[in-house]
């Protein structure tokens, strides 16, 4: 099994490292910011929110979903980042062109972003793993448009990938595409996930920035038991951007973090079981 580098943690009494999500809530608890606050946490590092959406859901599936005002997502945005500060952020479902136009206004103002002082991870959450869509049609094009300039790192899954660029990833060939495609859209770097890519027995990610393929191959976890895999990658990319990690080292360490937590993960329910990050306080590492 993979080895993890952990991160380093405050001392008791002394102000961890601070991240935020700006993401939907997961009533099952398997993805959404409770993933990403699962993640934040057994890394060490004190995590904020700003909820952009309230989902109705178990481990079978979406069943609806309530958006929260635009305004009020980017006064949680502004309100943490000037009092408490934000090392890095991360974006999950964003569900509306108006939340999405409110994120990017807030973050820019409050230098989040990939020009700014912290780091901003794009998750660009457009589905759930059961098929139900989270993000309107008419706000694919704020999220290319808008919010894909912003953004540090994008994380799309391969789904996501097709519904964002059109390109179908099957090989190496088209992984590549996808990449070159994405980091056309205005990101620093370019993250195409191989999680979904099934003809493969290993799971392929591929970063680019432009200039440099990065090949990240780690073993596939034979799991049925993945719910909130794409959030706690992301997560753990934004817990170590905060940290002062490049890019691909961040990566590099969400990879091993989340191979694990697959690993470990358990099922819940009657469909699929959560990405599990507590065999961190089980251990050995």
């Amino acid at each position: 099994m993979t080895d993890v580098e952990l991160l380093p943690v405050a001392a008791p009494g002394e102000t961890p490292v601070r991240v935020m999500t700006i993401a939907g809530s997961d009533s099952g608890g398997g993805a959404g910011i409770q993933a990403d606050m699962r993640t934040f946490a057994l890394l060490g590092l004190h995590g904020c929110v700003a909820v952009t959406a309230v989902t109705v859901q178990n481990s079978l599936g979406v069943t609806g979903f309530q958006e929260i005002a635009p305004e009020t997502v980017a006064a949680q945005i502004a309100t943490v980042a000037d009092d408490i500060g934000v090392g890095a952020a991360k974006t999950g479902m964003l569900a509306s062109a108006p939340i999405i136009d409110a994120v990017v206004a807030q973050c820019s103002a409050s230098g989040i972003g990939r020009d700014g002082s912290s780091p901003l991870v794009v998750d660009p959450v457009c589905a759930s793993m059961h098929g139900n869509q989270l993000l309107a049609d008419s706000a694919l094009d704020t999220l290319r448009d808008n919010l894909f300039p912003l953004a540090t790192v994008v994380t799309p899954n391969l789904d996501e990938v097709r519904l964002i660029t059109g390109i179908d990833v099957v090989d190496t060939g088209s992984q590549r595409d996808a990449a070159k495609a994405l980091f056309d859209l205005g990101p620093a770097w370019a993250l195409v996930k191989g999680g979904h890519l099934r003809s493969s027995d290993h799971s392929p990610d591929l970063l680019y920035d432009g200039a440099e393929f990065i090949e990240l191959n780690h073993e596939r976890i034979d799991t049925a038991h993945d719910h909130g895999a794409g959030d706690t990658l992301a997560a753990a990319i934004t817990c170590a951007l905060a940290h002062g990690y490049s890019v691909p080292d961040a990566v590099c360490f969400a990879k091993k973090w989340v191979t694990r937590g697959l690993a470990a993960a358990y099922p819940l329910g009657a469909g699929h079981g959560p990405v599990n990050p507590l065999w961190r306080v089980s251990g050995p590492y």
